[in-house]
């Protein structure tokens, strides 16, 4: 074996990706209420873009499933000022790990997206209707605060507020802060009962104990029994009505008195003020059915839109300018074009990948969850010969609006589950609903693991017993004995 240098020439294949090429795979991830802030900051960067109001006579783009067999597939190409660029949107630019499961479920019968007024009238907005909706915990508490305190008790009040979590919890040791603070500890504890005393009831609390307790005293419900069953609200989440009853020393009637007492306080009650406003989901794609056949389209209320300015670059163009000039202005010009045609391309992949998802999961549009079927990534990457990667970005972050409701895309991919008699495998999602029906539907006597295990298995589902309590506990939904203990509750 030779160990001189020499010069060798080697012929290999490498994929080079452009920023343009990586920005445009990334838009795929995104919907459209987060492209949106995409097309602001590019906007701002290039005065030859202008945003262009969502179209207003119908869907921006549409596909008829009956049609989608004898198109061809779109390519997946950028052309960047007026050159083909060669380059594909789908490829697959990092090692990931797909989830073929579930994914997150929206809502079991869909989010409903009514719309409200706003409190809108003749003579315009009531804003005083929703101004409490802005009004956080800390906020409301140093109200109260400042008319009952002053001086040195209303700094120490202001810092105990600061230190509740949004619940109406105070986590903070007491001695740390008056150590911090430079204060007797007297006066902590003094300033926090005062705080206790504020509306909400509850707040300020350091467990939840405490919290129901302060409730009990506003309603003049603190005795001495009601004082043992908070003390022992460990045996009340178990269920054990003879020890507390023995602990409480009351009767059957009395401890059903206490325990509908116990329901109507608050565990929570700083949640009734501040936080985030919660936001409605957008639907990115709409499904409905026709007389020809399925319909998918994209929003186009949401659907962002952006146009290139002509007329402004042919001023520019015909002005005097330098050679510095001339280049900025090309550049400006090409990525203009390009950010438009990124955006088409997104549109019509994310059609193509909706599309098919509707087509595979027909059966459940037309007949409910009990009909979905089991589907991966790679089916239906195969079906329209697109990488895998590509329809993970499709899907993520985007919701579909049907007849049944709004639904994440990722939710129409589901693992399989064997058939009992040997015929079709199910959805996981499917095996699900029927173990929340079962549940539902169980009245007073409460079906085990192993009954609800011979009850799949009689409907045709082949699934374990460890597998119907991970599905079960997935739902939230407790074990026989827990249930058991709940309807003994509820009927006390």
């Amino acid at each position: 074996m030779s160990l001189a240098p020499r010069l060798d020439l080697r012929q290999s294949q490498s994929l080079v990706m452009t920023p343009q090429l990586q920005q445009a795979i990334k838009l795929l991830a995104l919907s459209n209420l987060e492209i949106e802030g995409v097309i602001a900051e590019e906007i701002e960067k290039n005065p030859l873009l202008e945003a262009a109001a969502p179209a207003d006579d119908g869907p921006v783009a549409e596909r008829e499933i009956e049609a989608v067999r004898d198109e061809p597939a779109p390519a997946d190409e950028l052309v960047m000022n007026g050159e083909a660029a060669g380059e594909s949107l789908d490829v697959d630019i990092s090692a990931e790990r797909f989830d073929d499961g579930p994914g997150d479920r929206v809502s079991g019968d869909g989010l409903g997206l009514s719309g409200a007024s706003g409190g809108m009238g003749e003579d315009g907005p009531d804003f005083d209707s929703f101004a409490s909706a802005d009004l956080s915990l800390a906020d409301h508490l140093g109200r109260q605060a400042g008319e009952v305190l002053a001086g040195g008790d209303l700094f120490v009040a202001q810092h105990l507020i600061d230190l509740i979590d949004e619940a109406g919890y105070l986590s903070a040791s007491l001695l740390d802060v008056a150590t911090r603070l430079g204060v007797p500890l007297a006066q902590v504890e003094q300033v926090l009962g005062v705080i206790q005393t504020f509306d909400p009831t509850g707040v300020g609390a350091r467990d939840l104990a405490e919290c129901i307790a302060l409730q009990a005293k506003e309603a003049d419900r603190y005795d001495p029994c009601m004082a043992r069953l908070i003390d022992n609200l460990d045996l009340v989440a178990r269920g054990d009505l003879a020890r507390l009853k023995r602990l409480c020393q009351v009767d059957d009637e009395d401890m059903a008195d206490m325990i509908r007492e116990l329901r109507s306080y608050d565990p929570k009650p700083g949640c009734r003020y501040g936080g985030e406003p919660t936001l409605a989901v957008s639907p990115d794609v709409h499904v409905r059915r026709t007389r020809t056949g399925w319909v998918v389209e994209l929003d186009a209320a949401t659907l962002p839109r952006v146009l290139v300015n002509r007329r402004y670059h042919a001023e520019l163009s015909s002005g005097p300018q330098d050679k510095a000039a001339k280049a900025w202005l090309g550049d400006m010009l090409a990525s203009a074009n390009w950010l438009v045609k990124a955006l088409d391309q997104r549109q019509k992949t994310i059609i193509r990948v909706a599309t098919e998802i509707v087509r595979q999961q027909e059966a459940f549009f037309l007949k409910g969850v009990a009909h979905l079927k089991p589907l991966t990534l790679r089916q239906i990457a195969d079906a329209i010969e697109m990488h895998e990667s590509t329809v993970s970005r499709v899907t993520s972050n985007k919701y579909l609006s049907c007849a049944r409701g709004l639904y994440e895309m990722k939710y129409f991919f589901t693992s399989a589950i064997q058939s009992a008699d040997g015929g079709d495998a199910v959805s996981a999602e499917a095996v699900k609903n029927a173990i929340r029906g079962l549940i539902a539907n169980e009245g007073a006597k409460v079906l085990s693991d192993d009954t609800i295990v011979e009850l799949l298995n009689a409907k045709g589902f082949d699934i374990a017993r460890r597998t119907v309590a991970k599905y079960r506990e997935a739902m939230g939904l407790g074990s026989s004995v827990q249930r058991r203990r709940q309807k003994a509750l509820e009927g006390a």
